[in-house]
């Protein structure tokens, strides 16, 4: 893609870029605001290769939601559930071991678990849960839980959030999820989600929580009514507790779906925009290793394009998704994990199936498995219909 960068006003950011240097929040919003997407992907494509060269993951896992009811009721969401509505539901602890059990039939190394504020279930249903998955199998990574839900957890306990993360890792807890970042200005924040936690709340989760140890991925939710300066702060703060704790393993981009909510919103995310942001977040997050084309908000196809546009993750094969569906996604519950390596393969990058810290389990230097592409849709969802 250099060919884009030689007649191309930002060719001081390319030059700036691969001489090592950061580039400045006045930069980061100079890019999001060019109409040289080419440009600016080739600026991207560069970062990424020094971070990973030609090597693209993805990860074999399974998303459960435990409960959609919560206490909260954000503008954008829509996935809650009040405990008076009739279409909310909730699982207990064997219903979820139900489905991991299955899951793991698949060869899952990694289950996503969230879900809402629930209203009145105790602090041991949270631990006795993460016990429970733990014995089914001890290599099983378990990455759960939102900073919103951390603190909402901790208020159960009466526990001080250090000592609320200590007990939930101590039960199993592998990695915190990176959801609820949305976008961290003050009056960005009020506007979609009135009543969540405040930006210095999420991070200083993720900062508890990288001080014991664990690691964690992160988000941010763009397209609804956040300016493009809004977007560089907030990618800003996440660069400052990188540089502080160096506990993130990747970053998640989710494009805002704008269908079944609150926030009404002219202009949702083009796929010219989500290109852009996610090249500038590469470019800009120079101490993040990993950026992920979230294909469930994406689709494979843009996704897969992404992939020439900073990002080296396409995430996973996951099974099951409900939240960003209910709010309008419309892309496949699922994909196997031979349309992964596929997409990737076509993109010319070199799959790699990794864990739920961006660690290589398996490099795909051979043949793709496509032959078992139906035969493992089919026994997903064969799975799902055994687990709903």
């Amino acid at each position: 893609m250099q060919f884009f960068i030689q007649r191309s006003d930002l060719r001081d950011l390319y030059d700036k870029v691969a001489a090592g240097q950061r580039i400045s929040e006045a930069d980061a919003l100079r890019l999001f605001e060019s109409k040289d997407l080419n440009a600016v992907g080739a600026i991207a494509d560069l970062a990424r290769e020094r971070k990973v060269g030609r090597r693209a993951s993805y990860i074999l896992n399974r998303y459960i939601n435990y409960s959609n009811y919560c206490i909260l009721s954000c503008q954008f969401c829509s996935f809650a559930r009040k405990t008076r509505d009739g279409n909310g539901f909730q699982l207990s602890v064997e219903e979820v071991v139900q489905k991991a059990r299955e899951a793991l039939r698949l060869g899952i190394t990694e289950l996503h678990i969230v879900g809402g504020l629930h209203p009145s279930l105790p602090f041991s249903y949270y631990t006795d849960m993460l016990r429970a998955l733990r014995a089914l199998d001890a290599r099983l990574q378990l990455k759960c839980f939102t900073a919103i839900e951390v603190l909402h957890l901790a208020w159960l306990a009466r526990e001080s959030v250090a000592d609320t993360l200590g007990a939930l890792k101590e039960a199993g807890l592998d990695a915190l999820t990176g959801g609820g970042a949305e976008i961290f200005g003050k009056e960005v924040r009020v506007a979609i989600a009135r009543g969540k936690e405040s930006a210095a709340e999420y991070l200083d989760v993720h900062r508890t929580w990288h001080r014991l140890g664990g690691r964690s991925t992160c988000t941010m939710l763009y397209g609804h009514v956040e300016s493009l300066a809004d977007r560089v702060d907030h990618l800003r703060q996440l660069r400052e507790l990188q540089d502080e704790t160096r506990g993130f393993v990747g970053f998640v981009p989710l494009p805002y779906h704008p269908e079944n909510n609150n926030i009404p919103v002219q202009h949702p995310p083009t796929g010219f925009d989500t290109l852009r942001t996610l090249a500038v977040s590469r470019i800009y997050l120079d101490n993040f290793d990993h950026l992920t084309a979230y294909w469930v908000e994406l689709g494979l196809k843009l996704a897969q394009v992404a992939l020439s546009y900073g990002a080296d993750d396409l995430h996973g094969t996951i099974l099951e998704e409900y939240i960003f569906h209910m709010a309008g996604a419309e892309s496949p519950q699922l994909q196997s994990e031979a349309e992964m390596i596929r997409a990737i393969r076509e993109a010319g990058c070199i799959p790699v199936q990794r864990d739920t810290f961006y660690e290589p389990i398996k490099v795909w230097d051979g043949p793709t498995p496509l032959a078992a592409t139906e035969d493992q849709r089919s026994r997903v969802l064969e799975a799902n219909l055994a687990t709903a």
